[in-house]
C-alpha cells in the first residue's frame, strides 16, 4: 500500500470512527430522553437538553473532516459513495440529536409521566424507535446491507401506529391538562421522527455499501364516489393503466352496487381493459389500517365526509367534482378529464419518477 493510500483509508477510518462515536452518543441521548420522560425525572431532561451542544460541535467537526477528504483525496467508486452516504448519517444524526431535545424540553414540563393505556403505548412505541435505531446504526458501522434491509421494513407499522395513538390521546380521560396532551402529541411524533431518520440510515448503509439507491415510492390512492359503479372504478382503471409504476390504486363507494355499471364495462372494453371480473366494494369493508395506509382519496362525489369523519393524520384528500348518469359520451368525457387529473396528481407526488 503506497503512502496516499494509507492516509486515504486512515482518514477514512478517522470519519468512520467519529461518526459511530457521534450515534452512540445520540442513540444515548434518545435513551435518556424517554427515560426521563418515563420516569419524570426532569434533571435528567435537562441534562439531556445541555448534552446536544457537543453533538452539534461534532457534527460540525465530522463535516469538515468529509469536506476535507473529498479535496484532498479526490475519490470516486466505493469511497465516494461511503463519503456521500457519511455526509447525509451526520447531519441525520444531528437531527435525531435535536429530536431527543425536544422530548426531553416537553418531558421537563409534564406534570407527570404517562400512566396506564398511554404509558403502555408509550413503553412500545419508545422500544420499537430504539430497537430500529440501534440496528440502523449498527447497519451503517458494520456496512451490513442485511441489517439496513431488515431494519428498514420495521417502519411500515409505524405510521399505522401513530394514527391509533394520537386517537388515543385525544380521546383519553387519563389526561386532564391541555399542555399534557399537546406535550404527548409532540413527544410520540418525535419518536416518529426518530424511526424515519432510522430509516434514512438504512438507506445509507445500502448505498455505502453496494449503491443501492432508493427506490421510488410508492403512494397508494383511492378514488371513492357513491357506489363504486362507473366513477370510481374507471380513475381506478386509468391509473392502474397509465402508471402502473407510479402506486398501488384502490376504489370503493359509499355503498356499494350490485354490478358495475355494463356501459362501463363495454367502454373499457374498447380501451382494451376487460372488468367482468371487477365487483363493486363498499368503503366500510376496507379495514382501519387499509384506511390509515392510504396516501391521498380522491372523493368524487362529495361522500367522504359521510363514511370517513376523521381523516387519517398522513393522509391528503382531494375532491374531484366529476359525475356521470352513464352512456358512452359521458363515459368518454369523464375518461378524459380522469385521465388529464389522474396525470398531474402522479407527477405531482413523483415527479420525473412519473
Amino acid at each position: 500500500m503506497s503512502l496516499l493510500e494509507k492516509r486515504l483509508e486512515n482518514d477514512l477510518t478517522e470519519i468512520r470512527n467519529r461518526l459511530a462515536d457521534q450515534a452512540g452518543t445520540v442513540e444515548v441521548a434518545v435513551n435518556n430522553a424517554l427515560q426521563a420522560l418515563q420516569t419524570g425525572n426532569k434533571t435528567l431532561a435537562y441534562q439531556t437538553v445541555l448534552n446536544d451542544y457537543p453533538i452539534n460541535r461534532n457534527m460540525r467537526r465530522i463535516d469538515r473532516l468529509c469536506h476535507r477528504f473529498i479535496a484532498v483525496h479526490l475519490p470516486s467508486g466505493a469511497h465516494l459513495r461511503l463519503l456521500s452516504a457519511a455526509i447525509r448519517v451526520n447531519i441525520e444524526l444531528e437531527r435525531i440529536g435535536d429530536y431527543a431535545v425536544t422530548i426531553s424540553r416537553e418531558a421537563a414540563q409534564l406534570s407527570s409521566p404517562p400512566t396506564h393505556a398511554l404509558g403502555r403505548e408509550l413503553d412500545r412505541f419508545a422500544s420499537e424507535t430504539m430497537l430500529m435505531l440501534r440496528q440502523a446504526i449498527k447497519s451503517f458501522n458494520e456496512l451490513n446491507e442485511e441489517l439496513a434491509r431488515s431494519t428498514k421494513l420495521m417502519s411500515g407499522s409505524m405510521e399505522y401506529n401513530l394514527d391509533t395513538i394520537y386517537n388515543e390521546i385525544a380521546e383519553s380521560s387519563q389526561v386532564k391538562d391541555i399542555k399534557d396532551t399537546i406535550a404527548l402529541f409532540v413527544i410520540f411524533t418525535q419518536l416518529k421522527r426518530v424511526a424515519d431518520q432510522a430509516k434514512n440510515l438504512c438507506e445509507d448503509a445500502m448505498f455505502a455499501a453496494s449503491g443501492s439507491e432508493k427506490p421510488p415510492k410508492e403512494h397508494n390512492i383511492l378514488f371513492v364516489d357513491q357506489d363504486n359503479a362507473l366513477g370510481s372504478q374507471l380513475a381506478e382503471a386509468i391509473a392502474a393503466n397509465n402508471h402502473p409504476d407510479g402506486g398501488h390504486y384502490r376504489s370503493a363507494g359509499a355503498a356499494a352496487a350490485d354490478s358495475l355499471n355494463p356501459d362501463l364495462v363495454s367502454f373499457m372494453k374498447e380501451q382494451g381493459v376487460n372488468m367482468d371480473n371487477s365487483t363493486p366494494t363498499a368503503f366500510s369493508d376496507l379495514t382501519p389500517h387499509e384506511i390509515a395506509d392510504q396516501h391521498v382519496i380522491v372523493d368524487l362525489a362529495g361522500v367522504l365526509g359521510s363514511v370517513l369523519p376523521e381523516i387519517p393524520f398522513h393522509t391528503s384528500v382531494l375532491e374531484w367534482d366529476i359525475a356521470a348518469e352513464g352512456g358512452q359520451g359521458d363515459i368518454d368525457t369523464m375518461y378524459r378529464t380522469l385521465a388529464l387529473n389522474i396525470k398531474d396528481l402522479i407527477d405531482l407526488v413523483r415527479g420525473e419518477e412519473s
